[in-house]
């Protein structure tokens, strides 16, 4: 099974699904997302969504009503191709540890999702994520995935690695290979049994080649999807890899065992 482990919903979702079928993949890990970019049809509206992503990953997403329009759309994405998608559901991070944890019991497990993410804390608020790692140790280690490009720092890294060292049954996913900081990325998670690294937005093949060469197990394909493409990450997967075991987990087998479909 090809699973791309990072996608967020489009506009309208059956473009999305046509990617998906372009390039091979049999499903894919759903994210709720505000901005939508693939709605872009000039430089201004682009600017316009663009600015929307700004606020999310500098971590200014809002209260949960804020996020339920977003969680709207991932619930009718999922409704209409269950077997294409796999639900991931963000939860607000400057709530109280219990409404998190209560955010998390009803949003995430009473719905039947998969995983927590994209987590977007503001740079150097890596440590935000505490409480929601807590309610996926006490939901029997749900996957968490939190994003990795900027503007999230070295430093953010690094508390990633320490907080996930806390909670060694939930499995922790750095998405977008670490961003700049992918070298040490790629150290941390080979360091932290329960970290993964999911290697979309690479800007250079070898930074793909030699995350898979140090963490095999724990590398994620992901497409980042509108913002990437399926079919060209897949191919940057395959053009490091040699056809076996490492590729076919790499492109969906360790996904599948963090979600049990495997």
């Amino acid at each position: 099974m090809i699973i791309d482990a990072h996608s967020h919903v489009h506009d309208p979702v059956e473009a999305h699904v046509g990617l998906l079928d372009e390039a091979g993949v049999d499903r894919a890990v759903l994210f709720a997302t505000r901005p939508h970019p693939e709605r872009a049809g000039d430089l201004a509206s682009l600017r316009r969504e663009m600015a929307i992503l700004d606020e999310a990953i500098g971590g200014r997403a809002g209260t949960v009503e804020g996020y339920r329009g977003a969680w709207r759309e991932l619930d009718a994405a999922l409704a209409a191709w269950p077997e294409r998608f796999i639900g991931f559901l963000s939860v607000p991070l400057d709530l109280a540890p219990e409404e998190i944890a209560a955010t998390v019991e009803r949003e995430v497990v009473g719905r039947g999702l998969h995983g927590i993410g994209e987590l977007t804390p503001p740079p150097g608020g890596a440590g935000m994520i505490e409480p929601v790692l807590q309610a996926a140790a006490d939901h029997g280690g749900l996957p968490v995935v939190v994003h990795g490009f900027a503007p999230t720092t070295a430093d953010d890294l690094r508390t990633l690695s320490v907080l996930a060292g806390r909670y060694p049954a939930v499995p922790l996913v750095v998405s977008q290979l670490g961003g700049l900081n992918w070298m040490q990325a790629v150290e941390l998670v080979r360091d932290t049994p329960n970290m993964y690294l999911e290697l979309s937005t690479a800007n250079i093949v070898f930074a793909v080649r030699l995350a898979v060469k140090e963490i095999p197990e724990r590398t994620l394909f992901g497409s980042d999807a509108p913002y990437g493409d399926p079919v060209l990450t897949r191919a940057m997967v395959e053009r490091v890899t040699s056809p076996g075991e490492v590729r076919d987990r790499v492109l969906g087998g360790t996904m599948a065992a963090l979600v049990g479909l495997g």
